[in-house]
């Protein structure tokens, strides 16, 4: 048996997947900012529900950290600067 593999095909398929890859936003828990103002910003910001957002704000509280939304660097970069501009600690990765 023989196997024939071609470098340049694996190479494709793995810029493939980087492409592909999902970003990223992480909200990080703070003494500063008020439940109703991360919610109110996960709302209006992040496109979350309100259910969405009270929850995130929740694990956010309770776990001192929580993605909030995944999509392409693109998307995310200037929602991230948005919560960023509010006040909250977000990181983008």
């Amino acid at each position: 048996m023989k196997f024939d593999i071609n470098p340049q095909t694996q190479e494709e398929g793995q810029v493939e997947v980087l492409e592909a890859r999902e970003h990223e936003i992480i909200l990080y828990n703070d003494d500063v900012n008020t439940f109703d103002h991360v919610i109110r910003c996960l709302v209006r910001i992040c496109d979350q529900t309100l259910e969405q957002a009270e929850q995130c704000a929740y694990i956010v509280h309770y776990h001192g950290k929580c993605v909030v939304k995944t999509g392409s660097f693109e998307d995310l970069q200037p929602r991230c600067l948005l919560l960023l501009e509010e006040g909250l600690s977000a990181e983008l990765v």
